[in-house]
């Protein structure tokens, strides 16, 4: 019986030696190479955040507003239509920026979603019209001052499948779909959702347009 007392509580002779601590420095470069990682894969595949260079969505976006992007909404929905999307250009845009000599252009925009596919859009009298029905703004500094159809871009006007007819709030100064087309789905990476700076006017910034019956 003593003898079975001291197998179980005597310490053993020999046992594993502890992890030799790294180095302060090593754990700091190691936890600062973990967060780049982790800030990255956020960027890439959740969040992101930008800037407003021009005054193209004015009075809704001033220059220099700062946004966050929601990169991972449309990987389960599509975008509807009064949505601030941010977007590649796509090619016609791209063409019109090197033929204006534009060799280092943005490498994105932003824009309201107006015309979802399958939609006409004219723009007429101060106001746009989604299929025949004026669509509601109460965003615009001011109504447009010029009259356009969609049939400019298709022979029957009608915004293709899986694209989407961009304009600017500031519509008088915004070089936006009516000039150069559509925006194809796939070149769309996120919806704007949220100012954080400037500290006084931070919050959402989507108001969605509606049809006046």
């Amino acid at each position: 019986m003593d003898d079975d007392r001291e197998r179980l509580t005597s310490k053993p002779e020999t046992s594993d030696p502890l992890p030799k601590a790294e180095h302060p420095w090593v754990e700091t470069l190691k936890t600062i190479g973990l967060s780049v990682v982790l800030a990255l894969g956020v960027r890439s595949f959740v969040a992101d955040s930008r800037y407003i260079p021009s005054g193209s969505m004015l009075p809704t976006l001033q220059i220099n507003d700062r946004l966050i992007i929601d990169k991972l909404s449309y990987r389960f929905s599509d975008p509807v239509r009064g949505d601030i999307v941010v977007f590649h250009p796509p090619a016609q845009l791209e063409r019109e920026l090197v033929a204006n000599g534009e060799k280092k252009f943005q490498e994105a925009f932003i824009k309201r979603v107006i015309g979802m596919p399958g939609d006409r859009v004219e723009v007429k009298g101060g106001k746009v019209y989604i299929n025949g029905k004026v669509l509601a703004e109460n965003y615009l500094g001011e109504p447009p001052r010029y009259q356009w159809s969609s049939t400019e871009l298709t022979p029957d006007g009608i915004v293709p499948p899986s694209h989407y007819l961009v304009l600017g709030d500031n519509r008088n100064n915004s070089y936006d779909s009516h000039y150069w087309g559509f925006v194809p789905q796939d070149k769309v990476i996120g919806k704007a959702i949220l100012r954080f700076w400037p500290i006084n006017r931070a919050g959402g910034i989507t108001p969605q347009p509606d049809y006046n019956n």
